[in-house]
């Protein structure tokens, strides 16, 4: 019964958000969904789907034991514009790639990290302060970790559909857009204990990188969010701490094919001489990772993420929501071709301005602005780091 409560909460906060529309979670609202009475259906695979629990009858049996989730939002207390390099330092970092980004950042108030997802290095953290900080909520973000979770447990396959009022969408359209309902269920199926596994194998609640001076392990919540519970958790991301490096780490596996490197951050040109890559571990999703792709760069073609569409392929994800006052525009994104891969992670924060969608067209002008300059199409110098690499990741 815990089980069917759970789900109903959850039904009730996405009930109405499941077109392609909220994609840009309109989390600014600081009111309580109403109960109301919608279809409902379980993600199957491929045994019949158990009987779904009345709506109504349901949010009777909710009203007397947990609050509906809250839509939290404004006003907001961050400014959206912002000197975001002050304090930065770059004596390590590899300066075109630096200027692009901060070029692109222009007067938002955020963060930028592109990381080579072949070694783990860190090769520009813009505004270090956000970078290396608590975290924030990851938004929508989240989606990819609780995506791979749900094919390791075999919860889904890519030709799994879940009934969405008269829509039928499977895991490629519901990444494209971002839909809540999907992984709100896909999160009520598998369970708290196996979402939060699966996200601490993938790096949520530690540190990403390796001695890094200030970074923090951002944080995951020992329990179901009080506020809609694993549905929450797994379609926005309630009650965890991300930080872009944490988010930057992760898309780097996917990028390379699993490897988790440690992130690492030289801070001056002697280091980058001597960097060598060092792995934390490997995951096994590098037969999954074709099964998300389609999703991740559907967002960027025709989805979410479209503003980062550029003449070169490019995978990621967006998310937006609103924490603490402040509204969160996140893309964790890698460029799918060519010889240098890059991880290109941006986080926007302020007011409402600060969205996924605008957050993924500064992911893609920096693609852009790289891509002019050849940097995708010349080889990179030999040196200990690349030939490492090359022997651990991109078999």
């Amino acid at each position: 019964m815990s089980r069917n409560i759970g789900l109903a909460l959850v039904l009730l906060l996405f009930s109405n958000l499941s077109s392609a529309a909220t994609a840009t979670k309109r989390k600014h609202r600081h009111t309580a969904v109403q109960p109301a009475v919608v279809h409902t259906a379980l993600v199957t695979t491929g045994q019949a789907a158990r009987s779904p629990v009345p709506i109504r009858r349901a949010a009777v049996q909710v009203s007397r034991q947990a609050a509906a989730p809250i839509i939290a939002g404004g006003p907001w207390t961050e400014p959206t514009y912002a000197d975001s390099t002050l304090g930065d330092n770059v004596d390590g970092e590899d300066l075109e790639i630096r200027r692009a980004a901060v070029e692109s950042l222009g007067d938002y108030n955020g963060s930028v990290v592109v990381v080579d997802p072949a070694n783990g290095r860190v090769l520009t953290m813009v505004n270090q302060r956000i970078a290396l900080g608590s975290g924030f909520q990851p938004c929508s973000t989240i989606k990819v970790s609780v995506a791979l979770a749900g094919l390791s447990e075999k919860a889904i396959d890519p030709a799994t559909k879940l009934r969405l009022g008269a829509m039928r969408m499977d895991l490629t359209y519901a990444l494209a857009h971002s839909n809540n309902f999907y992984f709100a269920t896909l999160g009520e199926k598998l369970g708290y204990e196996r979402v939060s596994y699966y996200a601490h194998l993938f790096g949520y609640g530690e540190k990403a990188g390796l001695n890094i001076p200030g970074e923090q392990p951002g944080r995951y919540p020992s329990a179901p969010p009080r506020n809609g519970g694993v549905g929450m958790l797994t379609s926005f991301g309630e009650e965890i701490q991300q930080t872009p490096l944490q988010l930057a780490a992760l898309m780097s596996a996917v990028a390379n094919g699993g490897t988790l490197y440690y992130l690492q951050y030289p801070r001056n040109q002697p280091e980058v001489q001597q960097f060598i890559p060092r792995v934390k571990r490997r995951l096994e999703i590098g037969e999954l990772i074709p099964v998300i792709k389609p999703g991740m760069r559907g967002a960027v073609e025709f989805g979410t993420a479209h503003r980062a569409r550029e003449d070169g392929p490019i995978a990621g994800k967006t998310g937006t929501c609103s924490e603490n006052h402040t509204h969160l525009g996140w893309f964790g994104s890698f460029n799918d071709v060519g010889d240098h891969k890059l991880v290109v992670v941006v986080l926007l924060t302020g007011g409402r301005p600060a969205i996924g969608p605008v957050a993924a067209g500064i992911a893609g002008d920096i693609y852009r602005r790289l891509g002019e300059k050849n940097y995708f199409a010349t080889s990179r110098p030999m040196s200990p780091a690349t030939l490492i690499s090359s022997q651990i990741c991109c078999q």
